[in-house]
């Protein structure tokens, strides 16, 4: 029984740190369900730490399931196919854990290694040696492949490289700002009386126009799809201040947007791919820590 006791004071840790890693409140439960099926099955003479046993096969068990999926090759699910009571089950760990929606994006954007090295480490407080036992890598690796992950993030937030985006980023800000509160004549004072909106059709509902023109019209369908700007974060899509919709933290659009004289010029809306969000990479550079 006392095995069971301690899981079940661990298991919200554990959760909370799996949710972090994979991106999903169902695989992080089945990552600390398998972590705990593997302890029941263990000799108890190998597990000195039962805690830190479980937090190390959690974590592998998430590194497992992220390699497959990008063995996959999975793409997010667009809007219409988004199961729903997944997206809500998440929504809500999202609220009750205050996790970041745009800090799961960006964390999706680094490779498996880069992932687990920064979330065990920056966000959990492992120490690298724990960290290297989880990749099964030396010190010095694990700490190189979390120094890459902050380099990463810092580089993919929207208004942190000064200058020229740093403006552009609180126009965008603002505008996502207006359209979750509605706000039509905001929208408008932010939008280039000229400014034209595009979509992917697959993005929209039926019937749905595909390029609107004009500040008046962009803000008054903008405020009809307050619900998916609820769920957009604000990040650096090719290198420009953009926004992912991530339902549940599960990136599925892209907003790009055109800023020219202090006034959004130009909204385009395209399905999420990966790779799409932080800097813009010099032609021919490879990411590093893949």
């Amino acid at each position: 029984m006392e095995n069971v006791e301690l899981f079940e004071s661990a298991r919200p840790r554990l959760v909370s740190l799996a949710h972090r890693i994979v991106g999903s409140r169902h695989d992080a439960e089945d990552a600390v369900q398998t972590a705990w099926l593997r302890l029941s099955a263990a000799d108890p003479a190998e597990v000195a730490n039962p805690e830190g046993w479980l937090t190390t096969v959690t974590a592998r068990v998430c590194l497992d399931l992220l390699r497959a999926r990008r063995r996959r090759g999975e793409l997010p699910l667009l809007s219409e196919d988004l199961p729903v009571e997944a997206v809500r089950a998440d929504e809500a760990f999202l609220r009750r854990e205050d996790v970041s929606r745009a800090l799961l994006v960006l964390l999706g954007e680094l490779s498996p290694r880069q992932r687990v090295a920064y979330v065990l480490h920056d966000l959990f407080a492992v120490p690298f040696d724990g960290v290297a036992a989880v990749l099964g890598t030396s010190t010095d690796a694990a700490k190189k492949l979390a120094s890459r992950a902050r380099v990463r993030l810092r580089g993919a937030r929207p208004g942190e490289g000064g200058g020229e985006h740093a403006g552009h980023a609180d126009i965008v800000e603002a505008f996502l700002a207006a359209a979750r509160g509605g706000d039509i004549a905001r929208l408008v004072d932010l939008l280039a009386p000229d400014a034209v909106r595009r979509a992917d059709p697959r993005l929209l509902p039926a019937g749905a126009p595909v390029e609107v023109r004009g500040a008046a019209a962009i803000a008054e369908e903008t405020t009809a799809f307050r619900d998916r700007i609820a769920a957009a974060a604000p990040v650096l899509v090719g290198g420009c201040p953009g926004a992912v919709i991530a339902p549940g933290g599960h990136p599925y659009a892209l907003i790009r947007f055109a800023v020219g004289a202090g006034r959004v010029a130009a909204i385009d809306i395209t399905p999420y791919t990966p790779g799409a969000v932080g800097p813009a990479a010099a032609p021919g550079t490879a990411r590093a820590g893949r």
